[in-house]
């Protein structure tokens, strides 16, 4: 059989095109679904459900922050069972163990031998409620599985599902027993949501449902089902892959991460991961609002929520009550845009 001259090899390309944009459509569509179906348990929290589904498109991990009582466990709990996707639950507390995330080596009495007893972290969707509430060698934990997709018990590395995502919550104003995320495992979050209180109208629906005997508990009384699975997640990452940028697009990122450096507010600013990182949600976001390629108003609407805790504050600053999200802002009004 002859080889496939360019000029049949683009013929074919260009004959799958349909097959491909019809995934992507069909993948996007159930992607939108989410949103939905997560609204029978969650009200008001539509930024941070835009988050975890730009997160699972990259990738990526998710922390999110908020107050007590703000919804954060029961939004992971909804995007758990709007997905055909397994999922585990840990508790971080003060005596938590690594072997208690990863699991351990167990003797087996009758064959004398040792058995590897895989640990919750291997699941798809890993909710790990309070993380900052457990002590660092616990937190470390997680890095090479968050990173790598593995986790190396005994000197033998085992890898993780995929599509496999850390969706951690902590409380922002309860330091009493905590154990403040080291930059390196801050670094590891593709974005970190803030989960705001909600607002007047929405806090009286959510009382509304409660009095109609909603339950947050029982996610399936309340009408949620999977809508996506692993075949949408795929076609979806295929198509937010083919998303073009543009070499203006590049240099405007790496323009805004730059200009973190050099703000006098901070003490670190964007490391060259956070740029990739921004570029990937970007094209993430581009894809999901139904473009092909991303314009620089994609890459502001991702700019807080990838950037925000990759940058640091200095402490006359942040004694001023100047924020990570103030000067991320400032930035983006001052670096010019492409056209």
């Amino acid at each position: 059989m002859s080889a496939p001259t360019p000029e049949t090899a683009e013929l074919a390309a260009t004959a799958d095109a349909p097959a491909a944009t019809a995934h992507s459509d069909s993948a996007r569509a159930s992607l939108e679904a989410l949103r939905s179906e997560i609204a029978k348990a969650v009200v008001g929290q539509d930024p941070a459900v835009t988050g975890l589904v730009v997160a699972l498109l990259c990738r990526g991990h998710v922390l999110l922050e908020g107050v007590p009582g703000v919804a954060k466990t029961l939004l992971v709990r909804a995007l758990a069972a709007s997905l055909e996707l397994d999922t585990k639950r840990v508790q971080f507390t003060p005596d938590l163990m690594p072997s208690d995330v990863t699991g351990s080596l167990v003797y087996d009495a009758r064959t004398a031998e040792f058995s590897f007893q895989p640990g919750p972290v291997f699941t798809h969707l890993l909710l790990a409620d309070e993380i900052n509430r457990t002590p660092p060698k616990t937190q470390s934990s997680l890095l090479e599985a968050m990173e790598e997709r593995q986790v190396t018990i005994d000197g033998s590395p085992r890898p993780l599902p995929d599509p496999f995502l850390v969706a951690a919550t902590q409380n922002p104003v309860e330091y009493e027993g905590t154990y403040p995320l080291p930059e390196a495992q801050l670094d590891r979050f593709l974005l970190k949501l803030t989960v705001p209180l909600p607002t007047r109208e929405d806090e009286i629906n959510v009382l509304t449902r409660h009095a109609d005997g909603f339950d947050p508990r029982d996610l399936k009384a309340a009408g949620i089902r999977p809508v996506a699975g692993p075949a949408d997640l795929e076609a979806a990452r295929a198509a937010v892959a083919r998303t073009s940028v543009s070499p203006e697009i590049a240099a405007y990122v790496v323009d805004i991460c730059r200009a973190t450096r050099e703000s006098p507010s901070l003490t670190m600013g964007a490391s060259p991961r956070g740029a990739t990182a921004l570029l990937s949600t970007a094209r993430a976001w581009a894809w999901l609002t139904g473009r092909d390629y991303v314009i620089p108003d994609d890459v502001k609407a991702l700019a807080l929520p990838t950037l925000r805790h990759r940058i640091q504050l200095r402490p006359e600053a942040e004694m001023e009550g100047v924020t990570a999200d103030s000067v991320i802002t400032a930035v983006l009004a001052h670096v010019p845009v492409p056209r």
